[in-house]
């Protein structure tokens, strides 16, 4: 399965993080630029759960090791077999 690129960069995500923490919603945000409000709401649950806020899923840390891992045992399955 190949790898999706985001369509956003890491500068823009975390502009409308901050944006979000600084007292405007997502709702605001995505009417004046282009992602959905939920694409932003996702934004800050994963800026949060990297910062420890928030404990509900993977930290982005967490994520890229867990793929590297898959990655990984799948190559040596192949190689195994």
């Amino acid at each position: 399965m190949g790898k999706t690129r985001t369509p956003y960069p890491a500068e823009f995500r975390a502009q409308m993080v901050e944006l979000v923490k600084a007292g405007r919603t997502p709702q605001e945000l995505a009417r004046e630029f282009e992602p959905t409000a939920q694409t932003i709401t996702n934004w800050v649950a994963q800026a949060e759960r990297d910062a420890g806020v928030r404990h509900d899923g993977l930290t982005t840390a967490e994520r890229q090791e867990l793929t590297r891992l898959r990655r990984e045992n799948r190559q040596l399955k192949m190689e195994r077999d």
